[in-house]
């Protein structure tokens, strides 16, 4: 169940621990550590708290999860799927609520890991995932704004339309100098050479940008301008918040929202990652191990992390195959925070909006709203309503009413291709009379038997459709029902079953069941009906079932 990689490969892999792989795995780390402490910085502030509780969580996540996690290369940390319901939380309940909603959320991620959700969660359809993620980028970019034109605004609303409109209302307060360097850092990133893998563009665009700033005393925010001297706020001490009972009933939604992203992109990422190393991950280990780092993470005052895809793919291109990248990614972040803070702070805020920007494009699947028209309504209808719900309602009731319309109308779809059909001698009847070798008698069936046959699920989504079907069957003495296509049964399906069962009991009519599939069978055996309607009534295929219908016709014809 428990069982993380890091301990397994140094069981049954001693030999990946050799001081020379080691060494490679601590300057992977050193490379990952230029993204994660830009990234969490921006994460942070996007999120409505101090930059140094985004560091915290690379620091006690990271480790955590490398140590405990189901990945080999998992790099975890704060990203942008949580700055929307982090931001909201923050506006309501402060601090303290963010505390309490991260250490809730990471005890449902262990439970769900214990429970085996990790394999489950594999089942969430893509549309879902597409159109909250993107809808959340949309969101993410809203967020930045402020900072992007220099509006120097303070206490933003976290609603999408409510943030436009102040800005609008605050637009002749725009910063040009704020915005030149925003526009030059946006096309610094985008044309950066890739060959520069050693220096990430996000740390040297922070890099030249602080310099710049400070060398020619541009009039922008920084961190400093905008938080004070953070240096001195630095602590890892265990953080005890006040909470109510009140406070924890209403974060709770918040709370398992924050635990299904964590999952899930978790997941993704270590799904990916096995897909570039050409390992596998063990995905309720993983999700355990997030709900640890999470837990950890709350109690030193950071905020919610989870699997960062960018992260973990950059490990695995610069050399990582081990978990010792993600532990010394953690430490190098540590280092940072203790020794270079007050360097951190000179770093200006339009730099950071233009990082998360980045973010935000990348988290959009540009792909999937170009060929929408192209996929199945029922997926466009669920990508369409969880991405509007995401920006202009929350999270919450986008990811709740996404879920439910998801599977509404994967029922539909399920009972649209459940189907029961008349088989008569134009077609197959024939055919399987013949091949009862002709002892049949043909007249039988056209006057005393009927023969159908259901194909697709028969579960509670096309179950009434089947009782209205069969009690408009015509009066006969054998109903024959062929369920060969029937892959899986529910209760309700066999309540349906039962309800012809006794209507045929009552009208003395004979059912017969044939081609009965392993899991319908077991579970009719279960509910007793094979006894109820009688062993001699459940034939292995339509022959046997043409043959025995038709000694009972001919057994009423003698008496």
């Amino acid at each position: 169940m428990f069982r993380p990689k890091l301990f397994t490969l140094l069981k049954n892999r001693p030999e990946e621990f050799k001081i020379q792989n080691i060494m490679r795995e601590i300057m992977v780390g050193l490379i990952i550590s230029f993204i994660s402490i830009p990234l969490s910085i921006a994460l942070a502030i996007a999120s409505g708290v101090s930059i140094e509780k985004g560091l915290i969580t690379g620091v006690v996540a990271g480790i955590i999860v490398s140590v405990f996690g189901g990945s080999r290369v998992q790099i975890a940390g704060p990203t942008g799927a949580f700055v929307v319901i982090v931001y909201g939380i923050v506006q309501k309940f402060g601090v303290d609520g963010l505390i309490v909603a991260t250490a809730m959320a990471g005890i449902i991620l262990v439970v769900m890991g214990f429970l085996k959700f990790g394999s489950v969660l594999k089942y969430i359809p893509d549309p879902l995932v597409i159109g909250f993620t993107s809808g959340i980028a949309v969101v993410l970019f809203s967020t930045q704004i402020n900072d992007f034109l220099g509006l120097n605004l303070r206490n933003i609303p976290s609603e999408f339309i409510p943030q436009w409109k102040l800005y609008f209302e605050n637009i002749t307060n725009i910063n040009f100098q704020t915005i030149a360097l925003g526009i030059g850092s946006l096309l610094f990133i985008a044309f950066y050479p890739k060959k520069f893998k050693f220096l990430p563009a996000s740390l040297a665009v922070i890099i030249i940008t602080t310099i710049a700033v400070k060398v020619f005393n541009f009039n922008v925010d920084t961190i400093y301008t905008h938080f004070g001297d953070i240096s001195k706020n630095i602590s890892f001490a265990p953080k005890i918040p006040s909470v109510t009972v009140d406070m924890f009933l209403a974060l709770l939604p918040s709370a398992l929202i924050i635990a299904f992203l964590a999952a899930i992109e978790s997941l993704l990422s270590a799904v990916v990652a096995d897909g570039m190393i050409e390992k596998k991950h063990r995905s309720n280990t993983e999700v355990i191990a997030q709900g640890m780092a999470n837990v950890a993470s709350s109690i030193f005052g950071g905020i919610p992390a989870t699997g960062a895809i960018a992260r973990t793919s950059a490990g695995i291109t610069n050399g990582a195959k081990t978990p010792v990248a993600g532990i010394a990614n953690a430490f190098f972040i540590f280092i940072a925070m203790i020794l270079f803070m007050k360097y951190v702070q000179l770093i200006p805020m339009v730099v950071l909006a233009v990082i998360l920007f980045n973010v935000a494009y990348r988290m959009v699947d540009f792909r999937a709203f170009s060929e929408i028209n192209k996929a199945p309504l029922s997926d466009s209808i669920v990508l369409i309503t969880t991405f509007l719900l995401t920006v202009f309602v929350n999270l919450v009731y986008a990811i709740e009413i996404g879920v439910i319309l998801a599977s509404v109308l994967f029922m539909k779809r399920m009972s649209d291709i459940t189907n029961i059909t008349a088989i008569d001698q134009e077609n197959e009847l024939e055919d399987e009379i013949e091949e009862a070798g002709g002892e049949i008698d043909k007249k039988i069936f056209v006057k005393d038997v009927v023969v159908h046959e259901i194909t697709g699920a028969f579960f509670f989504g096309a179950a009434s459709t089947f009782v209205e079907y069969m009690e408009n069957i015509k009066q006969c003495k054998v109903i024959i029902i062929r369920m060969r296509k029937v892959p899986v049964m529910d209760a309700t399906g066999y309540n349906a079953l039962y309800k012809i069962h006794k209507r045929c009991k009552k009208t003395n009519t004979r059912l017969i069941l044939c081609g009965i599939e392993k899991q319908p069978l077991k579970l009719l055996t279960k509910y007793n009906f094979i006894n109820d309607i009688g062993r001699e009534n459940i034939c292995l295929n339509l022959n046997s079932a043409l043959i025995q219908a038709d000694k009972y016709v001919k057994s009423l014809a003698k008496k």
